[in-house]
């Protein structure tokens, strides 16, 4: 027996004779669509029951039996061909040392470890060649690009940074400590938008009206291009045009919307952008991160005149190792480097970045990827604890129940759903979670009653996404 049937065999068992008929309905769908949409799970390696200590508690079941893994927006699984790409960076460093940097017989030369790297991810990221680094980690990254970004007029009174709600908080970390190193009051500096009353996500209208109405004081806008906890996808493109038309620098954190948003950086003129590799690009954890810098940005001089965080990895590379005291950037993203970035990191990230091209790349997967999660919310939607949000904000806790608070749009969202937990107490989502998680369905919990299931599209089917349904229903049905 499978995770499955196991699971299907369940809902039998628990539901009524009308509701077993949508079951077959669904079942019949996800059989379809996954012989409709090519997936790639044989290409990466999967948790087991055994693996991940839960074979005694389901003893029915092959301790070899895979879990079914839908978090890929907190750690992407590993392709099975990442082991080979990070050997063979092993085995030059084994078989040369220090030789490799320049003399790799093996792999690229190590001073360039990066660069064929970056045509692949400038292609998922919709940017120019030039306009893509690979270096660090993300708030380290970000970190590095606000320093140059942002430049507050206190003399104009332009000087407010706007972003969400409830943003990531590393983001808000960074943010608020970038406004006192610019010897300024974060409580006057930092502007976050919150959602109407009684929503969950922020509307493009509520940004866009806010920049038409104050962005003359906004210095820089710096939203996640999709939220970690809600999922909204902003509307990246509509956001940084009016923040232009006001003139503002407009960044982007695209840590959950890399490798998982069909994303136009250069064609929406974005100016900056930072992200991580370990979510939907499967680098893993920990990952190297990445850069955007809009092309006209990247000249010498530094962002509108002003000089950049430094080092010897962003100097032209033909006087790099000359250990001149001049600092010569190169006229690129790879100009904000500044360390050498790491080859194993590299190397791990590389074997992803090839999957995705033989996937046919970001327009396939994103095309997958809308079905697959509009499949997992029609799935969720028949649940007998499934309320809407005018439902739920009209029953309260009265009840236990669960609501989705990501768009229902699937172009204002990207793979993840984010599920809401409501009841007389106050450890439903935990005890949902547990459930879930001891019976092979591997997903995420944001405290502190959000469950967060993200099919991706490189290795999820339509299949996982039902068996999802069905344990969430046994879950909520042994409260």
């Amino acid at each position: 027996m499978s995770l499955g049937e196991r699971a299907l065999l369940q809902w039998c068992l628990l539901t009524n004779t009308d509701m077993l008929s949508g079951l077959q309905e669904l079942e019949e769908t996800a059989t379809h669509l996954d012989s409709v949409y090519p997936v790639y799970n044989a290409l990466f390696a999967f948790p087991t029951l055994k693996s991940m200590g839960l074979a005694e508690k389901n003893t029915e079941l092959d301790p070899q039996t895979k879990v079914n893994y839908l978090c890929g927006n907190s750690l992407g699984l590993m392709p099975l061909q990442t082991r080979e790409y990070v050997n063979r960076e092993l085995d030059a460093w084994s078989a040369r040392g220090v030789e490799s940097h320049f003399r790799n017989e093996i792999t690229t030369d190590w001073v360039d470890v990066d660069l064929p790297l970056v045509p692949k991810l400038a292609k998922l990221v919709g940017a120019n060649e030039n306009e893509v680094a690979i270096m660090g980690t993300l708030t380290m990254d970000l970190n590095s690009l606000l320093i140059s970004f942002y430049n507050p007029d206190v003399a104009s009174g332009r000087t407010k940074i706007l972003f969400e709600k409830g943003a990531f908080p590393s983001d808000y970390y960074a943010l608020y400590n970038l406004a006192k190193l610019k010897g300024l009051d974060p409580s006057k500096t930092l502007v976050q938008l919150s959602p109407e009353d009684g929503e969950y996500h922020l509307s493009t209208e509520q940004i866009l009206q806010y920049l038409d109405k104050e962005g003359d004081k906004v210095a820089l806008v710096c939203f996640s291009g999709i939220q970690y906890y809600s999922g909204q996808y902003f509307q990246i493109k509509e956001i940084t045009a009016k923040g232009h038309e006001k003139g503002c620098i407009v960044g982007w954190d695209l840590a959950h919307a890399a490798g998982n948003a069909d994303l136009k950086l250069h064609e929406w003129d974005v100016d900056f952008a930072a992200w991580c590799s370990y979510k939907y690009l499967n680098s893993g954890p920990g990952g190297i991160g990445g850069i955007f810098v809009n092309e006209k940005h990247s000249h010498g001089d530094g962002v509108n005149g002003k000089a950049r965080l430094a080092g010897w990895w962003g100097n032209d590379a033909g006087s790099r190792f000359q250990m001149l005291e001049k600092f010569n950037p190169i006229e690129s993203a790879l100009g904000f480097r500044q360390s050498n970035p790491s080859v194993i990191d590299c190397a791990a990230l590389n074997s992803s970045l090839d999957i995705f091209a033989k996937a046919g790349g970001i327009g396939e997967l994103r095309a997958k990827s809308i079905e697959l999660t509009n499949f997992l919310e029609k799935c969720l939607k028949t649940s007998r604890y499934y309320k809407s949000i005018s439902e739920s904000n009209r029953i309260g806790n009265s009840e236990t129940h669960f609501i989705i608070i990501t768009p229902g749009d699937p172009l204002q969202r990207g793979a993840q759903l984010s599920l809401l937990f409501k009841g007389p107490t106050s450890d439903v989502m935990m005890a949902v979670f547990k459930y879930m998680n001891e019976r092979g369905t591997i997903c995420d919990e944001r405290r502190p009653n959000v469950i967060r299931l993200a099919p991706t599209p490189l290795y999820n089917t339509f299949k996982d996404c039902l068996v999802c349904a069905v344990l969430l229903e046994e879950a909520m049905s042994q409260l």
